[in-house]
């Protein structure tokens, strides 16, 4: 199944408001493999960023002067992701501005462009309930190195966001590692006869029955002669 990691970097947090995408990063997975495709554009949103919003990604204005408009890189983006699912983290933030720019270039919606639309902020929230679930804190938690991350990239971000993710959907306490991805084949291996073994029989010490019968008595008092052990063995 083709899978792309998509994340975006704006001018601030309302599309409705008028703010606009300055970066948009995606990454190709085939059945849970990277593919090597990337799509990776700066565009020039028009406008500048909120303060608070260039404390976070680190975009000038300056450094977008010369980039392409949204609608110039639009349909490159919209057949990358084109019958693919896409995961996104906070799918909803990102869908809104998608949206408004797929609008403002005559596109469709951007949803209606990929096979699926898949939301790991949803998927984390079920799994750590109660816990923050930024891509930060689920990098933390799942041990994806973010070192590098001192301002957000869209790029890097679709990065990360893919290494969490399948770590959110497989887990690495897993037993059974998909074999499509080169890991072990647990429960694959032939049947082994254990009569060939020669198991050893621990007998109980004094001390041991004098303690497993104190403690049968302690459960006869507490369930008013119902234990178990009691009825198994007179049976």
């Amino acid at each position: 199944m083709r899978q792309v990691f998509l994340d975006t970097e704006t001018t601030g947090l309302s599309a409705q408001a008028g703010d606009r995408i300055v970066e948009v990063g995606c990454i190709e997975f085939d059945n849970r493999r990277p593919t090597g495709r990337r799509l990776h554009h700066y565009v020039n949103p028009q406008r500048s960023s909120h303060p608070d919003a260039l404390r976070v990604h680190g975009i000038t204005d300056a450094f977008l002067a010369d980039k392409p408009l949204f609608a110039a890189i639009a349909e490159e983006l919209r057949a990358f992701v084109a019958g693919a699912e896409v995961i996104i983290h906070n799918a909803a933030f990102d869908l809104g501005f998608l949206d408004a720019e797929f609008a403002r270039a005559g596109l469709e919606r951007f949803a209606g462009q990929a096979s699926l639309i898949t939301d790991s902020l949803l998927m984390a929230r079920e799994r750590f309930p109660g816990k923050s679930n930024s891509l930060d804190a689920l990098c933390k938690r799942l041990e994806v190195d973010h070192s590098g991350r001192d301002l957000h990239g869209a790029l890097l971000d679709a990065g990360l966001l893919a290494e969490v993710y399948l770590r959110l959907t497989r887990g690495q306490d897993s037993l059974v590692i998909d074999a499509a991805e080169g890991g072990a084949r647990a429960l694959r291996n032939p049947a082994c006869d254990l009569r060939r073994f020669a198991l050893p029989v621990l007998q109980a010490s004094a001390q041991e029955l004098a303690e497993h019968e104190a403690l049968l008595v302690d459960l006869d008092k507490a369930s008013s002669g119902k234990t178990v052990w009691r009825q198994a063995a007179g049976a």
